[in-house]
């Protein structure tokens, strides 16, 4: 059984945002997991992520964007500006390092999440974290393949776990190969084959849904014990 617990994060000039933090008994690391444009951290697939992640012993953080947070009461609104979804990278990382009792701490998200860290620890403000881990980084708009998203990434010092399906639409997997060599060492690319953006796969892949969850989360174990 893994602890749950609810908490809240100050933003700075931006209020507070919800938060959930699972802890498994035996963790062994800490992860800020940042949702995507469309969906906030009680989506189904960040629920299950996290449960996943909890069974190879990575303790998460989610957490809310504010204006994820803001459309209960005002209806579905925009993602806020980069700045601002930065800064609650920023708090969500600070939360954890002064609540992970020690815990080694990874920073990453799902497709925006993952690339508002990636842009957060290209400027220097993620000096906590040991690595970084990208569920579907949206390389570039659907069916608009470029690499112009990825420029910052040479600045990152930290190592990176790119979790990719071969069906992604927000990344032409030959681009984001290309992206990942020129990164080095630093960049890990691992492939799920028939998956799109959001890990579904087709029946024919052999493969279910649970199954693709199942190893994203071993897979980020099995490249966080290497760091």
């Amino acid at each position: 059984m893994a602890e749950r617990e609810e908490k809240r994060i100050a933003v700075e000039g931006a209020g507070e945002v919800s938060a959930l933090l699972v802890r498994p008994a035996k963790a062994k690391w800490m992860l800020t997991l940042a949702h995507g444009a469309g969906a906030g951290m009680q989506h189904s697939f960040m629920e299950k992520l996290a449960e996943e992640l909890a069974g190879v012993n990575i303790a998460t953080l989610r957490y809310q964007f504010p204006y994820m947070e803001q459309r209960a009461d005002r209806g579905r609104r925009a993602p806020d500006p980069p700045a601002v979804l930065m800064a609650t990278v920023v708090a969500a990382v600070q939360a954890v390092v002064e609540a992970g009792r020690g815990l080694p701490l990874l920073a990453g998200g799902k497709s925006m999440g993952g690339r508002m860290t990636s842009q957060a620890a290209a400027q220097g403000l993620l000096r906590d974290a040991r690595g970084l881990v990208f569920f579907g980084f949206p390389l570039h708009p659907p069916n608009k393949p470029g690499t112009t998203r990825a420029e910052h990434l040479m600045k990152i010092p930290m190592p990176m776990l790119f979790l990719h399906g071969t069906r992604d639409t927000l990344a032409d997997l030959k681009l984001l190969r290309s992206v990942c060599a020129k990164v080095g060492q630093r960049a890990t690319l691992h492939v799920i084959e028939s998956a799109d953006h959001s890990f579904h796969v087709l029946k024919r892949s052999g493969k279910d849904d649970a199954t693709v969850m199942r190893e994203l989360a071993e897979t980020t174990a099995a490249w966080a014990e290497k760091l």
